[in-house]
């Protein structure tokens, strides 16, 4: 093989069952590419009896040692999680990982012989196909012929697909020598015709097996060139990754023919991307952080480092990633149908969903309109709320009240309720006009008084604005419990019972944003349900799918949807809709996260961990730099200041925020602050240890971080 042509790549060997000759395929692709100049190598990461792997090593005439080649083996042929645990070993995946990495530095081809098929299990929540993928190899599928391979070989394609394994083809092994029949002879074209996948060769029933044998019988039978015509980047155009070979991936990256390594992700993201809410001159100047693939509450980089994921990839995720049941309910759905519109037509999953979110909402929501994010579900709300007064004739009623420090989204309505002026200074000759009134939360509190007192005194302004001009007041808008965005502000309890309170009696609408706060973030389901508030609206994202998919939703009442029903030549419709409207794979992904918050119990077993959090958190009372501690449930910010005693903050180009969360990464841990407010947010499903991780780590960061400034 000339220099120019050499590759680096390897492959996953699997098979329909065990006994099916996935090692004589090994040995035969491994002769067979040492005959085109190939420096060949193998690793049979587990092996449970026998000695494939010696034989292996001695018939490809391989130099690494045995351990290197096998570095798990248990005596007894059964499957890997049980034969290890009588054997009272443990199977330790990262060293599977870095030993295939070292292995392939050395060779160009490394050549992985998995255990059994691809559902066989390594550990209890572990199995060969999780293997595959998190070495991010193409799979070559092993089946043998005759009556019965059909349908193995389909439902194994099937299941790679499903978990997203890229498939480079199917070799057939006869392990027998009997004559051949109508379906060995028909089966390969009719698997490769049902499957797309191709068939890449038989390797014959081998009575002597040793290299003169599979060369005279292989050689002509198995196509080789199309294995190594994969591995080679397409030519005929300038290629940006000439520097990089390009080898087909997995589910772990959506980059399915380019194996770039990690630092060629950085550089083409900052050649390519721009990111939300970041300076990108720092950005640029900086090594990103490029996630690979994730499992549980931990996010994998392109180096295999892993984080703990300790903000839910932005307030999203509940029950960890690549959760088996949303996984599946995904492609079951996808399987039917993955999108049709809800204008004019609707679908089995959107209609399920709504009716599962009216049952689980305070009492007295009863439609549901769904969007696609956050700031779309207050989008909706708004409009909703101006336009029923208008189609009533109450045409005064057009001002909404929202609350300093608010943020309810980025598009120009949820802008316009906004009151964080750095988010929103930059568009106010863009948005509509709104009133603006006192938070009930601020920090720090005057003297002599309390946090409650201090916060109803404040509300008072509230209820003067809308005493005095209720007739022209369309809604209030509020974010209930949380202000999130501007650093975990919680309010006391009673706050949000007397803003309803008001608004009812003064009949403006209460829109309850609860794209933050709501899916168990308060302990509860729904941070309204701490004070028994049912609002007008309530607007919904966030982890309405589990962290999946898009997906918003705002829910009203019958009253409202009730201002919208007229003839059609009034032309008093609500004029407004998403493309991706109820997407059912977004609904489907929903319903299956509201299964599981009831299968696990969810917000049952989140109140301990709850009560820990709180524990845990009187340590950062006690930091001198640390000027407030926020939580409500599962909610935390932390207020970093230079001085508590007078109250003094960092400066914004300090950066302190910031330098914490780059603190906390060195050691495993990705959060996101607030300014300088750090921000902790965690997946509910977190585990006690994982809690106390997050929490050590992030005290130890604040240390080292405030007392360098």
């Amino acid at each position: 093989m000339a220099a120019s042509e050499k590759i680096k790549k390897g492959f996953f060997i699997t098979g329909t069952d065990t006994g099916i000759g996935k090692t004589v395929v090994t040995f035969a692709l491994g002769v067979l590419f040492q005959q085109k100049g190939c420096d060949i190598g193998v690793i049979k990461p587990i092996q449970c009896g026998g000695s494939d792997a010696e034989f292996l090593k001695k018939s490809l005439a391989i130099k690494d040692s045995l351990k290197e080649i096998n570095p798990f083996y248990a005596p007894e042929p059964l499957s890997p999680h049980l034969a290890f645990k009588r054997q009272k070993k443990e199977i330790h995946i990262k060293k599977i990982l870095e030993g295939y990495q070292k292995l392939q530095s050395k060779h160009e081809i490394v050549l992985v012989e998995g255990a059994g098929g691809l559902l066989v299990p390594i550990k209890e929540d572990y199995l060969v196909a999780d293997l595959a993928r998190d070495l991010d190899l193409e799979i070559i599928i092993v089946s043998r012929l005759g009556l019965g391979t059909i349908n193995h070989t389909l439902l194994t394609i099937n299941q790679a697909k499903n978990l997203g394994l890229k498939i480079g083809g199917i070799v057939f092994s006869v392990n027998h020598p009997r004559k051949m029949g109508v379906p060995e002879r028909t089966n390969p074209k009719t698997i490769e015709r049902l499957s797309g996948i191709p068939v890449l060769g038989t390797v014959p029933y081998l009575k002597n097996l040793n290299r003169k044998e599979i060369i005279r019988q292989c050689l002509s039978k198995v196509n080789v060139n199309k294995i190594l015509s994969s591995l080679r980047a397409p030519q005929g155009r300038s290629n940006p990754y000439k520097d990089c070979f390009v080898a087909p991936k997995g589910l772990l990256a959506m980059t399915e023919n380019m194996n770039l390594g990690a630092k060629r992700w950085g550089d083409l993201d900052k050649q390519y991307l721009w990111h939300p809410f970041t300076q990108m001159q720092d950005w640029l100047k900086e090594e990103p952080l490029v996630i690979d693939r994730a499992e549980g509450r931990y996010l994998i980089d392109t180096h295999g480092r892993r984080y703990l994921d300790g903000i839910s990839s932005l307030w999203v995720n509940i029950h960890g990633h690549n959760k088996k049941e949303i996984n599946e309910a995904i492609i079951r759905q996808l399987n039917r149908v993955e999108h049709s519109t809800l204008l004019g037509l609707s679908n089995v999953p959107a209609i399920e969903l709504a009716q599962e979110l009216i049952e689980i909402a305070p009492k007295g929501l009863a439609k549901v309109f769904y969007s696609d994010s956050g700031s779309t579900s207050v989008e909706v709300a708004l409009k909703m709320a101006y336009q029923y007064w208008q189609n009533i004739g109450k045409t005064k009623k057009r001002h909404i009240v929202h609350f300093e420090h608010s943020y309810h989204g980025d598009t120009l309505g949820g802008v316009s309720v906004g009151g964080i002026e750095l988010f929103h200074k930059v568009y106010r000759d863009l948005i509509f006009k709104a009133v603006k009134v006192n938070s009930p939360y601020a920090f720090p509190v005057p003297k002599g008084m309390t946090q409650s007192a201090y916060a109803f005194s404040r509300l008072r302004k509230f209820e003067e604005t809308i005493e005095k001009h209720h007739d022209t007041i369309a809604a209030v808008i509020v974010e209930p419990l949380v202000q999130a965005a501007a650093g975990m502000l919680v309010w006391p309890l009673g706050i949000l019972k007397r803003i309803a309170r008001v608004c009812k009696q003064y009949d403006c609408f209460l829109i309850a944003d609860e794209v933050a706060t709501g899916f168990g973030r308060t302990g509860k389901m729904f941070a309204c349900e701490h004070e028994n508030v049912t609002p007008d609206f309530l607007c919904l994202a966030k982890g309405l799918t589990g962290g999946y998919l898009p997906l918003a939703a705002t829910l009203t009442t019958q009253r409202v949807f009730n201002g919208f029903l007229f003839p059609y030549k009034d032309q008093k419709t609500f004029f407004h809709g998403h493309t991706y409207t109820g997407n059912p794979l977004a609904c489907a992904a929903a319903l299956a996260n509201l299964e599981v918050f009831k299968k696990e119990k969810t917000l049952y077993n989140l109140q301990p961990k709850i009560r820990q959090l709180t524990v845990e958190l009187k340590r950062f009372r006690r930091s001198p730099h640390v000027g407030d501690v926020r939580q409500k449930g599962f909610m935390v910010g932390i207020e970093l200041v230079r001085r508590k005693n007078p109250y003094q903050p960092y400066a914004w180009e300090e950066k302190v925020g910031i330098k914490v969360c780059q603190e906390v990464r060195r050691h495993g841990v990705t959060l996101r602050p607030l300014g300088n407010v750090i921000v902790l947010m965690p997946p509910l499903a977190i585990s006690n240890s994982e809690l106390k991780k997050m929490l050590d780590i992030t005290y130890r960061a604040i240390k080292q971080v405030t007392k360098n400034i």
